[in-house]
């Protein structure tokens, strides 16, 4: 059988066989890693060690340290798990692609009408927690190597896959441990991005910074607000400081990017904002301790420890006499510079093959919305950074009702599919 003959024998599998992917996606989407607090790394891990094992897969767990990511009042627990999986080489000597997914998902928001543990297909819609972002990348991976095997097509690298935690948020994200201590191998594909024809022109940056504002508990119907003995408010304290981050987003959101924009955007603008707020417990009790979350988004041009001291020096000058006070860093990702590089033009082509995109539908643009491969680039391990994946904005990513669909876990697992095929444009192969 012809190679050629071989990569559209396996094309057509991907169609074909496509209920095993499904169901892979299935297996995943029932295991809960959402993040916080991230305990279902080990369960996932030990799934994809099954998913991985037909395939001759060697993994290995990775821990990341605990004192590198525990906040002690932070919302991360559990041990930080991440799976490498090397494919082995049938083909001779090959270099290395990594392959990259976080396998965390955020926490289920409300309005879901259907269980988002649950993958419900409906007429070609897959639904549930991370089809979109990003298990299912991960299922259309799986597919891709599969039928690749079982077609024997010959590969031009060894697909070396990198399962990783805590992107959604953590203080620690396992990428970043695994670059810094050198566990990467050869060029990085990063499947946390849109389905179909994009150019990446990087990132901004983002942290989350968590306030814990502590009172005094009384019987509210004593309650007086500037008498300690009789109570302090942490809700009414923790108003002053909530207002003053509210403050701060005129100039904030002034921080213009010179990353292009998507097309027919305005300029990419920092952002700030307030994401999560908790505190009290009955209706009768002043409640001493209330906590909010504040989000910043900060552009390649600003500096980190500029914009968190910032929004720190704004809400310790809103602490009222008398609360305690104690703000935490509990998560953040580094901005991407251009990632662009030599294996672009191959990945352009694959993603032709698998999408049916043609050649002028290829935009360059970045995006305000952070990723963790800003830590790959910081640590040496790679500047060039192809990013794909299965999310669009149609699929409600991070939102209730997420899903993809069937078609683009096809066309993902065949761009997939060639991308890593020998023979598939060996003339666009920087490492040929």
């Amino acid at each position: 059988m012809g190679q050629q003959t071989a990569i559209a024998q396996a094309s057509a599998m991907i169609d074909m066989e496509l209920d095993q992917a499904v169901a892979d996606l299935g297996r995943m989407i029932a295991c809960d890693t959402s993040f916080p607090p991230g305990l279902g790394y080990g369960d996932f891990a030990s799934l994809m060690e099954d998913l991985l094992a037909p395939l001759g897969a060697a993994t290995r767990r990775v821990t990341v340290p605990e004192a590198l990511w525990f906040v002690p009042r932070g919302p991360a627990r559990g041990e930080r798990i991440n799976l490498i999986a090397d494919l082995p080489e049938t083909d001779g000597p090959l270099p290395v692609c990594s392959l990259y997914f976080h396998v965390d998902t955020v926490c289920a928001a409300t309005g879901w009408s259907r269980d988002p543990f649950r993958l419900t297909e409906e007429a070609g819609t897959l639904y549930g927690l991370g089809t979109a972002d990003m298990k299912g990348a991960i299922a259309a991976m799986l597919h891709a190597l599969r039928v690749a095997q079982k077609a024997g097509v010959r590969l031009a690298y060894r697909p070396q896959l990198l399962l990783c935690t805590d992107e959604e948020g953590g203080l620690y994200p396992g990428i970043r441990y695994l670059a810094e201590e050198g566990l990467i191998g050869g060029h990085l594909v990063n499947f946390n991005g849109t389905a179909g024809p994009r150019i990446w022109g990087g990132c901004f940056g983002s942290f989350n910074l968590q306030v814990t504002v502590t009172g005094f508990a009384a019987h509210a119907g004593n309650y007086i607000a500037d008498r300690r003995r009789q109570g302090i408010n942490a809700i009414e304290a923790a108003l002053p400081m909530m207002q003053a981050v509210q403050d701060l987003r005129p100039s904030v959101s002034a921080r213009v990017s010179a990353l292009p924009p998507p097309p027919g955007a305005p300029p990419l603008a920092a952002q700030i904002a307030i994401t999560v707020a908790e505190g009290g417990t009955c209706g009768g009790q002043v409640p001493d301790r209330f906590t909010f979350l504040v989000s910043r988004r900060y552009a390649p041009e600003e500096d980190f420890a500029a914009a968190r001291a910032e929004i720190e020096s704004a809400i310790r000058a809103a602490c009222p006499d008398g609360a305690g006070l104690d703000v935490d860093l509990i998560g953040h990702l580094v901005p991407t510079a251009d990632p662009t590089g030599p294996h672009y033009p191959r990945w352009i082509r694959a993603v032709q093959e698998g999408f049916g995109a043609a050649p002028e539908d290829f935009v360059k643009y970045a995006a305000a919305s952070a990723s963790d491969s800003g830590y790959v680039q910081r640590a040496g391990v790679a500047q060039e950074i192809i990013l794909s994946g299965l999310i669009r904005p149609s699929s409600n990513g991070h939102g209730a009702e997420e899903h993809t669909t069937r078609a683009d876990l096809a066309a993902l697992s065949r761009t997939i599919l060639h991308y890593l095929a020998a023979d598939f444009e060996p003339e666009l192969n920087p490492d040929s």
